[in-house]
């Protein structure tokens, strides 16, 4: 089967194919617990850059990434999962966890010690098959195309966890930093859900705000400019630190700042020293991270998406230009989100 692999950790830019193209990778075989999908779209997720570059690198190299599946279940490693043949399904970024641990007791399996992320510690989707344990597959409703459902699954499920942790409510400031694939989608589910809160986008180019602007955003600006009204909570999905350091300032007493990357692509801190405790951090503000995502984040949201209904903006690519659509991602060629059509 055709697949594209991280065989290295390599620079996204700097490398002419980061990527390596294969078309004799063996199909995989199906194991007991296990489906077998033909995938037909994979979304391709900021995440990637980071194994490839090194901050949430591969558990084992080749690696074929990819979290973000949609395809159809051409066969079962056993009886118990045989009705799911044929069922078109999602894979997202949780692959497995140990469904033991306290974590994943109270419901908290993102959390697990045994997470096990797809495309990054098992094979995703960038390819033309993958398998995956049956319990760790996603219905996809039934009004949205392949390529439409794809991003739901890693920026529409995380966008929606952030939402969550975030603690907003209806009449309330919400701030989205960065306005790509995730954030794009939280506006349209705040926009469903809190039809009375005002959004606030800090974006870093003119287009990106224009696009906020059209979709429902209250006010849009650059990263360092400050918003018209303060903030009850933010949601960060850059992948650098200076914007969430910045957002802080704009917070109200009491208000959140949610973090959500898995990395940021700068390990220098030095930009917190510019913190001032009493104007950034003082009157109870806090700043949450989100890691990974549960099933039940998934599930949640993608019945919230079709009941909306929420249809992401998607860029189109073939598989063999993943290298291409990771570089714009890496450039912050962004509107909506990108999508490798298998």
């Amino acid at each position: 089967m055709r697949a594209m692999q991280i065989t290295r950790i390599t620079s996204v830019l700097d490398d002419p194919e980061p990527l390596q193209f294969t078309t004799n990778k063996p199909i995989p075989a199906c194991q007991k617990d296990e489906v077998l999908i033909r995938v037909s779209a994979c979304g391709v997720c900021h995440t990637e850059i980071d194994e490839i570059e090194g901050r949430t690198p591969p558990s084992h190299f080749p690696m074929t990434p990819g979290h973000q599946v949609v395809g159809q279940v051409v066969e079962v490693g056993d009886a118990r999962n045989a009705h799911l043949l044929g069922k078109r399904v999602g894979v997202a970024w949780i692959y497995s966890s140990c469904g033991s641990c306290e974590f994943c007791l109270s419901g908290r399996e993102n959390l697990c010690p045994e997470f096990r992320a797809t495309g990054r510690d098992a094979n995703g989707g960038y390819a033309e098959y993958m398998n995956v344990l049956a319990d760790y597959v996603h219905p996809i409703p039934d009004h949205l195309d392949d390529v439409s459902a794809a991003p739901l699954l890693c920026a529409g499920a995380v966008g929606y966890r952030s939402l969550w942790l975030s603690g907003i409510a209806n009449h309330q400031n919400l701030g989205l930093v960065g306005f790509g694939a995730s954030g794009h989608l939280v506006l349209k589910l705040v926009r469903f859900l809190y039809p009375h809160t005002q959004v606030f986008v800090f974006s870093r180019t003119p287009a990106e705000q224009d696009f906020a602007r059209e979709l429902g955003a209250t006010w849009a600006g650059g990263i360092e400019d400050a918003p018209t009204e303060r903030l009850h909570a933010a949601i960060d999905t850059t992948p650098v630190w200076t914007p969430p350091v910045q957002t802080l300032r704009h917070l109200l007493p009491g208000g959140r700042l949610v973090m959500n990357a898995i990395r940021k692509e700068n390990s220098d801190l030095s930009i917190w020293s510019s913190v001032q405790y009493e104007r950034d951090l003082w009157m109870e503000k806090e700043i949450k991270s989100v890691a990974n995502v549960t099933r039940n984040d998934v599930r949640e949201f993608l019945k919230l998406a079709s009941q909306i209904p929420i249809l992401p903006e998607v860029e189109i690519y073939s598989l063999e230009e993943a290298n291409m659509a990771l570089k714009a991602l890496k450039q912050r060629k962004i509107r909506g989100a990108k999508v490798l059509k298998i």
